[in-house]
């Protein structure tokens, strides 16, 4: 694939603002056909398909940030000129083709796209049938905008196919396929890994714990929590489990507190057995599976610890691991949690709503990673690159 230069890119995605800018009503008009056809009770997803001047201003923004930034191709990673003479030069280079699957979001139809092409990458989007009008008006302003500066529609394309003829594509691609991006479920992610037939970088489910340690500043533990449940109850960094340690002082009554503070905010409260003790109104976790569960909705489990280790444990044994949090005022305890918890973000005194590219410096992302391979959290424009040796020489022989 042909390496565009940083100012070209630039000319898109200055076309592409002003494109989101002058079209927004007809966007919003092409949006609010995909929600009069939305017949689904999933309140997080029809939260994540609806549209407004904030998220139109949003997409803007990230464009904005990305065109900001630096373009991360063709960047030398190392240099070395070795005794036989050959000089050897690590740049970094394009993926290739990217493929992401998604639902339901049509600011990732933004999102996704610019990060991909800045980074020199051709896109596919496979977004869900709900939000097709909305996808589709997107992709039409993409469309002009490579047009208008003289680059092929082919950058960026958009896939309208059933789930029969996605595994169909998957297992034998009609175009070269580098890298697929399912941001969704287990399901959508199994389904995914089963039939791609190239790497799969998973963007994995949340599920998110909290750990109230016994030096916990009590009074930031309940707003942290409250902000990480009930501020965005669709987003993938949303709290689902809170850990208590049983040695926190005045224990029982803080659990008291807790609850009924998550009850006003219309949160259901299910306890494990310790916790049951002491609120023995609210329902039981009688199943093991209920702690892999990634919520999506007004809902947490509460549960008892005794000590660092089994949070530690527990944590790593359940979690998706996208995002952990501890409050506490130990540093050490901190550091420990920390180092040990299997996760892609960790929280010291703070919400698991920061995990998002802008929200910690990373700028606008294409997914949240829970691989370990390539890049794990925040997939930014400075992640959606590889890498390749350059080596020159002159008649070199390998003896």
């Amino acid at each position: 694939m042909e390496l565009l230069s940083e100012d070209k890119k630039n000319k898109v995605l200055t076309s592409m603002i002003a494109l989101l800018e002058e079209n927004q009503d007809a966007l919003l008009k092409a949006n609010k056909k995909d929600i009069e056809a939305f017949n689904n009770e999933d309140q997080a997803m029809y939260d994540r398909l609806i549209l407004n001047s904030k998220k139109v201003a949003g997409m803007i923004t990230a464009i904005k940030e990305v065109k900001a930034q630096d373009d991360p191709v063709n960047k030398i990673i190392s240099k070395n000129t070795l005794q036989s003479g050959l000089e050897v030069i690590n740049k970094t280079a394009p993926f290739g083709t990217i493929m992401i699957i998604y639902e339901s979001r049509p600011d990732v139809t933004v999102e996704a796209t610019v990060l991909a092409f800045k980074a020199n990458n051709k896109i596919l989007l496979k977004g869900g049938k709900e939000a097709v009008h909305s996808n589709t008006a997107i992709v039409k302003l993409w469309h002009k905008a490579l047009e208008d500066n003289g680059l092929t529609t082919d950058y960026i394309q958009m896939l309208t196919m059933n789930r029969q003829e996605t595994q169909a594509f998957l297992k034998e691609p009609t175009q070269p396929l580098d890298l697929i991006v399912p941001r969704g479920g287990e399901q959508l992610i199994k389904f995914v890994k089963e039939h791609a037939k190239c790497a799969v970088l998973v963007s994995g489910r949340g599920n998110n714990f909290l750990y109230v340690d016994e030096h916990a500043n009590w009074k930031q533990t309940i707003a942290v929590i409250l902000n990480a449940k009930t501020d965005k109850i669709s987003a993938c960094n949303a709290l689902d489990k809170i850990l208590v340690s049983s040695k926190l002082p005045d224990y029982s009554n803080k659990i008291k507190e807790l609850n009924t503070i998550l009850k006003a905010k219309q949160v259901q409260v299910l306890v494990d057995e310790v916790t049951k003790t002491v609120l023995p109104e609210e329902q039981s976790i009688d199943n093991t599976q209920i702690w892999y569960q990634e919520f999506l909705e007004m809902k947490c489990c509460i549960g008892t610890v005794d000590s660092i280790t089994e949070v530690i444990e527990k944590i790593n044994a359940f979690s998706g691991r996208h995002s952990a949090t501890i409050m506490t005022t130990e540093k050490a305890q901190a550091k420990t949690f920390m180092e040990q918890v299997d996760c892609a973000v960790v929280y010291q005194n703070a919400s698991t709503r920061f995990t998002d590219g802008g929200q910690i410096g990373v700028g606008a992302e294409l997914a949240i990673s829970t691989d370990k391979l390539h890049h794990r959290g925040p997939l930014g424009l400075k992640e959606l690159v590889t890498n390749k040796y350059y080596v020159f020489g002159d008649g070199h022989v390998r003896v």
